[in-house]
């Protein structure tokens, strides 16, 4: 493995669960995306997009938890200004979002 990082670089990554509270389509993506507004407790309510079309409906992401790295600056995508990464799991082209195995407080710190 090439990409090794040491326990200090892993404790700067602040990864959250969250709950998508909106779901809009996003055309204005280059590949297929949703655009997700997602709350984290005391953080806050901050936008990304996500490239999950192809598992998922938008009723079926409404009120779901995911977990996302919430401390990466702030990116434009197209017209969207994404403020922070939904994590997930690619298989071939698919992703299929990372979830808490149960309900838990928004905002609750993954370690």
């Amino acid at each position: 493995m090439d990409n090794i990082i040491t326990f200090e670089d892993f404790t700067k990554v602040d990864i959250r669960v969250g709950t998508i509270v909106d779901v809009d389509d996003f055309p204005e993506a280059i590949k297929p995306a949703y655009k997700l507004k997602i709350d984290f407790g005391s953080l806050g309510i901050k936008t990304s997009s996500a490239q999950i079309t192809t598992l998922y409906k938008k009723e079926d992401l409404l009120n779901r938890q995911i977990l996302a790295v919430v401390n990466f600056p702030t990116k434009q995508i197209a017209n969207v200004m994404s403020q922070c990464l939904v994590l997930g799991a690619v298989d071939q082209s698919d992703v299929i979002l990372l979830h808490p195995e149960s309900q838990v407080k928004n905002g609750t710190a993954v370690s």
